[in-house]
């Protein structure tokens, strides 16, 4: 009988250094992510200025990227939204926040889209100058962290749907909350360093 105890206690401990370790491995990958934007961020420094005579920034859509942004902060605080939810026990009103949050990213993700096909109709493209090349590197890599987010959200909602609200689940939905707060966090940054400082 305390063998039985002693290995149940064995397994929680294990399984709890597990959920610890997976959390610490988001943190490694988050500070790993703060480098790559800010050396995407150090790149257009560099650069916004080398635009071989052709676009600037100044000819930026402003109302568009000021609707991208006012979109991923409402999504921000959608998927804070969800985490109540969750700790609540809610799974429905949980599932229902996580979906709204992702279709607020499909439609970021679409006026991103809308942005980058517009300045390409008018000769604006990735090669045409190293300022452009510095600005869709920095801006895309963000759209892409936000698409592989929705991926990412999908899959927890099916998770969700099929085993509901439970520890290993509570620990994913928090770590993509910190995750999609985190885009939003560098949005914030390019929307002050490239578009508003640029149209200025």
């Amino acid at each position: 009988m305390q063998q039985s105890m002693t290995a149940h206690t064995d397994h929680d401990h294990g399984h709890v250094d597990q959920e610890e370790l997976k959390i610490l491995g988001f943190w490694i990958f988050l500070v790993t992510d703060c480098l790559l934007f800010a050396t995407f961020f150090s790149a257009y420094a560099v650069l916004h200025n080398h635009t071989n005579g052709g676009f600037t920034s100044k000819e930026f859509d402003i109302p568009g990227f000021i609707i991208e942004t006012f979109v991923l902060l409402v999504s921000s605080f959608t998927s804070g939204l969800a985490v109540l939810q969750m700790h609540k026990g809610n799974k429905k009103g949980l599932i229902g926040w996580l979906l709204v949050t992702a279709a607020l990213g499909a439609v970021f993700v679409g006026f991103e889209i809308n942005e980058f096909t517009n300045m390409a109709q008018e000769g604006a493209t990735l090669t045409k100058s190293a300022f452009l090349t510095s600005f869709f590197s920095l801006v895309g890599a963000h759209g892409c962290h936000v698409t592989f987010g929705i991926f990412w959200m999908i899959g927890l909602i099916i998770q969700l749907s099929s085993k509901g609200i439970t520890n290993v689940t509570k620990r994913k939905i928090s770590i993509i909350s910190l995750y999609w707060h985190f885009l939003d966090a560098v949005w914030i940054f390019i929307f002050t360093v490239v578009y508003l400082m640029g149209v200025m």
